[in-house]
Parts: C-alpha cells; structure tokens; sequence
C-alpha cells in the first residue's frame, strides 16, 4: 500500500515513518514538508510543498490511506491565526484534496477534550477539524485523542516537560473515564496509528465508519501484532 503521512517530521509523525519504512507492505511513504528530511530511504517520496497551495500537489493523493499528525503551539506559530492555519486549514485541505482523490482512509492525530463547543481555544480548533472531517465521509475515518505525549522533542516545550515527569506519578490515580487523560508515549500513538493504518488496507465494507480512540483503545490498538516483526524490532 502506499501512505500519504502529514508530520513526518514531528513527535509522533518520525515514529510513523520509521515503522511505515520499516514495513514490507508499505510500498512507499509520501511525506511532504517544507524543508528536507535528514532521512533517506528508497521507499520515502519527501515532496517539498507550500501547504497554503496544497492543491498545486495533485501527484500526492495516489495513496491508500492519509496519515495526519500535523501540528503546532500557539507560542511556536506566533499567533492564534497562525495556529489556525496549521492545525486547522492544513489539515482540512488534506483531508478534502484526499476525499477528492478517492482516498479510503484518514487517520488524524487530535487531542482529549476537542470539542466545538469547549471554552479553551486549542480544543476548540481541533473540535472543529474534527467535526469537517465527519462531514466529509471518508470509508474509514479515525481520530485519535492522546493526551499529554512523552517522547522527546526537537524543540524544548517547558510545560511538556514538567507535565512529562508529573504525570506518569497521577497517571495511576487515573482510572475509567479519566483514564484516557493518562500521559502517553507518542511512539504507541504511532504504532497505532500505522497497526491501524496496515489493517484498514485490508478492509472490503464500503459503508463510511467513524472511529474515535482515547488512551485505553490507543494503547491496545500500539500492542497489536499488525506491524511486522522486522519494525518491532528496529523500535
């Protein structure tokens, strides 16, 4: 199969693309970015593109299924517009140009707590990106919800940081419903993300479904034995 991944080169989306790489059943991974990635590899197509025109790009939908890790702070993209335009906009223009393209599968990386109707500008936005990919019927869409990621990042998040070694102390104490604000391991987000990614290519129902996962599904769903040995055993 081929994967179209958005965020190659962010926490979850390198973890994406090494086990996509990695993968015998992955013929080849089409990662845009607006600069170089240091990675190589004969199965990796990094497009360089201006995501305001990702409509220029038409050669980037021939996949099977998009994978959307993308985004950003509001410290780091300077403004809420900003960050509208790069955890909204992008977003939804790779999701409408892939329905376009006939493309089966979406698979987004949002966040706990997004709803349209939260008070809190971040949950909001990813609320909202939420709700259009819905409307768009996609045969299979899957959105994930992680809470606060533990990995480590190229760029230095202090409250990250600080949440990174308070919260695996609270995550015991959290338990049923609150479970799914547990602290989690962005590499089992991605695994995930490409278990689910591998048995979705597999699928013959035609009929659109909408999954959302939180942490117990997404840890479950990291555990799972789609991905070959030989990618199990490169993490």
């Amino acid at each position: 199969m081929k994967v179209l991944l958005f965020g190659s080169s962010g926490l979850i989306g390198r973890h994406c693309l090494t086990a996509l790489l990695n993968e015998s059943r992955v013929e080849e991974v089409v990662a845009p970015t607006r600069r170089n990635l240091s990675i190589k590899h004969h199965k990796l197509y990094n497009a360089l593109v201006d995501f305001e025109r990702l409509d220029e790009y038409p050669e980037l939908f021939d996949v099977d299924a998009i994978i959307c890790c993308l985004g950003t702070t509001i410290k780091r993209a300077g403004s809420r517009a900003n960050f509208r335009r790069v955890d909204y906009q992008y977003c939804a223009d790779a999701a409408d140009l892939g329905r376009a393209h006939n493309v089966n599968s979406f698979l987004l990386v949002s966040a706990i707590g997004a709803s349209e109707s939260s008070p809190f500008f971040y949950s909001r936005i990813k609320g909202q990106l939420e709700s259009h990919l819905k409307q768009l019927m996609y045969a299979n869409l899957s959105i994930y919800r992680p809470s606060l990621l533990l990995g480590n990042r190229e760029e230095n998040r202090l409250g990250e940081s600080l949440g990174g070694k308070l919260m695996p102390l609270l995550d015991p104490l959290l338990f049923g419903p609150m479970s799914n604000y547990r602290a989690i391991p962005a590499r089992w987000v991605a695994m995930a993300l490409v278990n689910e990614c591998l048995e979705l290519n597999d699928r013959t129902e035609q009929s659109p479904s909408v999954n959302v996962y939180g942490y117990d599904d997404i840890a479950r769903m990291a555990a799972s034995t789609s991905i070959s040995s030989q990618t199990r055993q490169s993490k």
